[in-house]
């Protein structure tokens, strides 16, 4: 393993620490209050977090070292999901 690799590992670590935590509070904010918004909210990062999780546990487990292309693509993908579900939930009501 490269200090490059390593160093994508611990920020993808804290990606989804952070993300897991977001997700937990705004989940969290929803149960108290029952507003639409952030539940879209939580749903949305929740998306973006579980893109990077999958993302990096298929470049770590799954995947060869020569083809990361897939894995690219899923995260990308969910993060897309994730940030229209976050812009759908500043808009509603």
């Amino acid at each position: 393993m490269t200090h490059l690799s390593a160093l994508v590992i611990a920020f993808k670590t804290l990606a989804l620490v952070f993300g897991g935590l977001i997700t937990y509070f705004a989940t969290k904010a929803y149960r108290r209050t029952g507003s639409p918004a952030l539940r879209a909210l939580a749903v949305g990062f929740g998306f973006v977090t579980l893109g990077a999780m999958l993302a990096g546990a298929a470049d770590q487990f799954i995947m060869g070292t020569d083809d990361r292309t897939v894995a690219l693509a899923i995260e990308s993908l969910l993060t897309t999901v994730g940030f229209g579900v976050i812009l759908y939930s500043l808009y509603a009501d």
